[in-house]
């Protein structure tokens, strides 16, 4: 009985299609180091606009569903156009932003006349804090201290102060235009997938729960912030500190950055009053009763408010910090955690990125098909 069979290539043209796929392997690992290499260059080199841009769409994602909102009220019978909602939306962000802009520049000034004023007493209050550790290492750390140019920090801290009022334009500038592509985004988006209806939905859903999630967090880090900068500020203005106002702004501002946030407004405020005072016990009362606060609001309330709107790894918003404060300095810091949920959300839907949104959520649960179909409908 004649069997057909079919014979097995050559040892010679096995090994050459085994160097052909690690050929392929290594020149698309080439070619991804890269593009992530061009992609980290035009990140650094357009920072400003990027950042400003970047801004632009959270108060834009945080102002759309307001809109929606305004435009389905009526006042009598008629009903409030979307065109109107958006022109007093976009009024009531360029007002909030400018007056925001004037409070921190004025703020900052106060900062950088005082420091100037404590910058002679500076030193020696900074060694003293180290005098139990013997004389010649408190006169090692007042050398240290002393060797700082303050005046250069001032300087740098000045001018970054002052393009912080271009970036403020810019961003108004940024949300007004993406209120006027705003009408015409659903009918971009169905001609993008070439008239894809279910595909456009999709990837509607995708953007909706992106806003939502950044838009839920983003409140919730208001309220607490804004309640930890009160009480914060109400701790100072007892400890007779002359920054009390500036305290309590720079708290509110730098617990928006997750994690680090925190513990540098407890260090500055416990710094400032050592600074001020020269009491170490006065100084360790403050700093005690300001990490009860710290603690309290951002690991119990801050939580229990989240809930499950942020499935983040803490590890991965730690990576994310370290990574967008490196490229985009201090206002990376801001961004990373609204740049890491998107990147969660997108990643989950993508099946080739669905193990790192697995490694990104913070049980190894990324978002679910249902509840983001449930979230769309």
């Amino acid at each position: 009985m004649n069997k057909s069979f079919r014979r097995p290539p050559p040892p010679r043209q096995v090994l050459g299609y085994q160097r052909s796929a690690q050929l392929d392997r290594l020149q698309t690992g080439a070619l991804l180091i890269i593009a992530f290499a061009v992609v980290l260059f035009l990140l650094v080199q357009a920072r400003f606009l990027l950042i400003s841009l970047a801004t632009a769409i959270v108060l834009f994602s945080l102002t759309s569903d307001a809109i929606n909102f305004i435009a389905r009220l009526k006042v009598g019978p008629f009903r409030i156009p979307s065109f109107v909602a958006s022109v007093v939306a976009l009024a009531l962000i360029s007002a909030a932003l400018l007056t925001l802009t004037s409070i921190i520049l004025s703020q900052v000034n106060t900062v950088l006349a005082t420091t100037v004023s404590y910058a002679e007493s500076a030193p020696s209050a900074i060694a003293a804090m180290f005098a139990w550790l013997g004389e010649d290492v408190q006169m090692a750390v007042f050398n240290s201290v002393k060797s700082i140019e303050v005046a250069g920090y001032l300087r740098t801290a000045a001018g970054q102060a002052g393009n912080l009022m271009s970036a403020t334009v810019l961003v108004i500038l940024f949300v007004g235009f993406l209120f006027a592509e705003r009408i015409w985004f659903a009918t971009k988006l169905e001609n993008l997938f070439n008239g894809d209806e279910a595909q456009a939905r999709q990837v509607g859903r995708i953007i909706s729960t992106i806003i939502h999630r950044v838009n839920y967090y983003l409140l919730v880090k208001t309220g607490v912030s804004a309640v930890t900068g009160l009480m914060v500020f109400g701790v100072a203005t007892l400890a007779d500190l002359e920054l009390a106002g500036p305290l309590g702004i720079l708290t509110f501002v730098l617990n928006y950055i997750p994690n680090v946030g925190s513990i540098v407004a407890t260090i500055l405020v416990a710094l400032v009053t050592f600074v001020q005072t020269a009491d170490p016990g006065a100084t360790l009362a403050v700093f005690i009763v300001v990490t009860a606060i710290q603690f309290m609001n951002g690991s119990v309330i801050d939580p229990l408010l989240m809930g499950r709107a942020l499935r983040l790894s803490s590890f991965g918003i730690i990576i994310s910090l370290a990574f967008w404060g490196a490229v985009w300095g201090v206002p990376g810091m801001f961004l990373s955690v609204p740049i890491m949920v998107a990147m969660l959300i997108v990643c989950s839907q993508v099946p080739a990125l669905r193990p790192l949104a697995v490694l990104l959520s913070r049980q190894g649960l990324p978002e679910p098909n249902d509840e983001l179909e449930a979230k769309g409908d």
